[in-house]
Formats: C-alpha cells, sequence, structure tokens
C-alpha cells in the first residue's frame, strides 16, 4: 500500500485551537471518509482496510485521527463529541469535494449522524452518498456510561472531574471526563427521529460487550425514512476487525 503524505490541518481559535492530522487518497467517486472510534486512530485495522480496498479500486479515501488521538495534538481529556464533531466537519469540507460513504466504527458511529446533519446547514458541502456504521456507539456517554454507573464512579467524576475506566483495549484505561459526559447531552440523537438522507448500513456484533445489540435495534427504530439495514453478527466482538468481518465492512461499502 502507498504511503500517503500527512497532512496538518488546523481546527478552532485561540487557546482551543488544534492541529489534526489528515490523510488523504485521491481517486474516484463516491470517496470513502473514515470516522474512527474513542482513542482510536486512523491507522487500525479497518481504517487501513479500508484504504488498500480504496487503493484497488482507485477510489478516494479521506482518514484522520481526532485531537487528542494518534498524529494529531492536543490533550485526550479535553476531547469532546462537540470537539470532535467540529473537527469532523472541518475535515470533511476542507477535503471532500465529491459525494462521499461515510463510515463510522463506535463513537464513530455517533458522530457520523452527527455530522450527517451538520452538513444539511452548508450548502457548500458534498453531499453524503451513503453511510456504513460498525458497532455504533449513539449517546454512549449518557446512555452506556452515566447511566450505567454506580453512584461512586459518578461522585467522582463530579468531584475530581475525571474517572479512568479499566479497558482491555489499554492498560493505562480510559479518562473519562466530566467535559465529555456534560458537552455528549448536547448531542443525544436516540430521543427524537434521525433522517441522513442517504442509505444506512449497520454491522453489529451480538458479543459486543461495549455497546449491546440492543441499543443497535433501538438506533434503528429512530430513522425516519432512511433505507436502513441492520446486520447482527452472532459471534462478532466490538471491534469486528477479523478477516471475515472486514469482508462483511468491504460488502457493505460496495454497494454504494
Amino acid at each position: 500500500m502507498s504511503e500517503l503524505l500527512l497532512k496538518m490541518v488546523a481546527v478552532g481559535d485561540g487557546a482551543g485551537g488544534r492541529s489534526i492530522a489528515v490523510r488523504v487518497r485521491n481517486g474516484a467517486n463516491p470517496g470513502i471518509f473514515w470516522l474512527g472510534g474513542f482513542k482510536s486512530d486512523m491507522k487500525g485495522t479497518k481504517a487501513e482496510a479500508l484504504d488498500r480496498w480504496a487503493e484497488t479500486q482507485g477510489r478516494a479515501c479521506t482518514r484522520f485521527d481526532y485531537s487528542g488521538h494518534g498524529e494529531s495534538d492536543g490533550e485526550f481529556t479535553q476531547g469532546t463529541i462537540g470537539r470532535w464533531l467540529e473537527e469532523s466537519v472541518t475535515v470533511f469540507t476542507q477535503f471532500c469535494r465529491r459525494p462521499q460513504i461515510v463510515i463510522g466504527s463506535s463513537m464513530g458511529g455517533w458522530l457520523a449522524l452527527l455530522l450527517a446533519r451538520a452538513l444539511k446547514e452548508r450548502k457548500d458541502a458534498p453531499p453524503i452518498a451513503g453511510m456504513v456504521l460498525i458497532a455504533p456507539a449513539v449517546d454512549f456517554t449518557e446512555e452506556l456510561m452515566w447511566k450505567k454507573f454506580p453512584k461512586a464512579i459518578k461522585q467522582e467524576i463530579e468531584t475530581k472531574g475525571v474517572w479512568v475506566r479499566p479497558s482491555e483495549y489499554s492498560e493505562d484505561g480510559y479518562p473519562i471526563t466530566k467535559g465529555l459526559i456534560e458537552d455528549g447531552r448536547k448531542h443525544l440523537l436516540l430521543g427524537g427521529l434521525i433522517e441522513t438522507g442517504c442509505p444506512v448500513r449497520i454491522l453489529q456484533g451480538v458479543q459486543d460487550a461495549d455497546v449491546p445489540w440492543q441499543h443497535a435495534v433501538e438506533l434503528v427504530s429512530r430513522f425516519a425514512r432512511d433505507d436502513v439495514v441492520l446486520t447482527l453478527i452472532k459471534d462478532g466482538d466490538h471491534r469486528l476487525s477479523r478477516p471475515e468481518d472486514i469482508e462483511r465492512l468491504l460488502a457493505a461499502v460496495g454497494e454504494f
């Protein structure tokens, strides 16, 4: 796979400014626009597989790291859904000129839906031709975290401003900040109807311990008019990064 030149784009002003790392593969459209998960980066298994597929198909592909992730600057503990959404919108509008297939993994699934909503207000933005969501963690800060945290953890977040959540993916755990929880409440989607204006394909592992498959079913019920297909993978986990999972992902992208 050819190595792509790393580009940096400025997002935000003053103390809130940060440089976001972006890799762009030029090619035919609709292009691929990747939105990674919480604490993941654009060099992960699924993102790299998509870029390889784009190269073989002669398709455009755009990947980037949120602030506090991968090759972008910024502190992870400063990250919020609103902050990462701002970065997603900036990268999309600066680097995408033609229709795109937006692919969101875990938290990236939530951001993909928020991105679609934000782009409707921008006349200069290219359309989203399709969307593929992998274990979409929509509203996870509230539904999958805060509501499930015991009282002691909630108190620690309220008083100390952060609690480190143990994770099988990191020895250091994931810091969950008060800012992340409070900002997440400004972007909740499951309380109303969702309309992306494009076909949506959802891949969800039944053995997912982080985002239960029932969460994906609840999400599907919120789509108003979109063509939505939910695929439940009986032995699939949260990452869905096995060779057979990658095949399913590429097949879903290939529909568009």
